[in-house]
This record gives structure tokens, sequence and C-alpha cells, in this order.
């Protein structure tokens, strides 16, 4: 706990005398001893820029948790969708290569393009099969891509959230400064009639 302590000005000679106003604060700044950010407005910022909140807050230790959890939404969102889209022109490609009895094992094929190395349709089951398995692939990511951007959006509301609370609780003491007093004491009931009792009281 700190102890703030105030000087009146000092007058001598016509001349108005003061302590300097940095006494009052180890940091030097009188605004970060008496400034409290507003919720809202951190929210707000947030809400513009993410990541804008926590430095409004002048909690700048949280923005690489902030931005790392972007970078990676934005890298699983990315890598996702180029799987799914890259399935998705190989399934097509297939079905109506299916369709007109025209399936080739044609490198410029999308679906023999998007083949492991070593592998063949015939290895893979057949056209049916291998057809069967790119619409399977071509759902899943399509699947793990909307996750992603649900993680996102996830992300993106804890930030707000983050930024709401930690301004909330800019002020609020979180030091380990707890004193527990036990006393005896006298109660007196509506008869008049005495009886003991302890009372506990925690000064924080």
């Amino acid at each position: 706990m700190g102890l703030l302590v105030f000087s009146t000005p000092m007058v001598k000679a016509g001349v108005v005398e003061s302590t300097p106003v940095d006494s009052m604060n180890h940091y030097g700044n009188v605004d970060q001893l008496f400034w409290k950010p507003d919720p809202m407005k951190a929210v707000w910022l947030g809400s513009i820029v993410p990541g804008l909140g926590q430095i409004y807050n002048r909690s700048y230790w949280k923005l690489p948790i902030v931005y790392g959890g972007f970078m990676g939404c934005a890298y699983a969102i990315t890598y996702t969708n180029n799987q799914y889209v890259s399935y998705k022109e190989a399934y097509r490609s297939i079905y109506y290569d299916i369709q007109n009895s025209s399936v080739s094992n044609s490198p410029e094929k999308a679906y023999i393009a998007i083949l492991p190395e070593g592998y063949t349709i015939e290895r893979m089951g057949g056209a049916s099969a291998y057809q069967k398995r790119l619409y399977e692939w071509q759902n899943t990511t399509r699947r793990y891509r909307d996750l992603s951007i649900a993680a996102t959006a996830i992300v993106y509301a804890l930030t707000l959230v983050d930024a709401y609370v930690d301004a909330q609780l800019f002020d609020f003491d979180i030091s380990t400064d707890l004193t527990l007093n036990v006393q005896p004491n006298i109660y007196y009931d509506e008869m008049h009639q005495q009886s003991a009792e302890i009372k506990l009281a925690i000064s924080f």
C-alpha cells in the first residue's frame, strides 16, 4: 500500500512556493496516479481495432497474446480454405469426368494433382470410391474452415470482454495485505442478558 503526502503551498515574501507535484507519485506522472480508463471507451476502441482497447487500458503486455491469437486464426482460415477449394475443384472435376466417361491419369486434372505422391486412382479404390473420398474431404475442410472463422469471432469477442473487465477493475486492490482481527465482545439481547461472542473482522 502506498502513502500519499500532500503539502500545502508556502507563502514567503509575496511568492507562492510549493513542493513539486511529482513527489506525490512514484511514476513521476500525476495522470498515471489518478487516471482511470472508461470501460465503454475501451470496448469501442477494441471493436474498431483489435487490441486498441488493451492499449487504451495500458495493458501492453497483452498485445502479443491478442495479435498472436488473431494471427493463428488467420493462418488456420487460410490453410483450411485453400484445402477446401482444392478438394472442391477436384471433386467437381472427377464428377464431370465420371459422367462423361473421361476419367484419366493426366497430371493436368485437378483430382490427379491433389493425390499424394505415389498414389493413383486405382490405388484409391477406383474413380467412384475416390470421388466419395474427395466429397468427404471437401466437407471436412469446409467444416474446419468454418470452425476457424468461429474461433476468430470468439477471440475478437474475448478481446472486447477483456478490455471492458480490465477497465472496470483498473483500480481494484489485488494486494495480499489482508488482516484478520479476532476480538471478544459482550452481546446484550432484548432481555438485557449478557452473552459472550467473538468478532472476526477482515481488513483489505
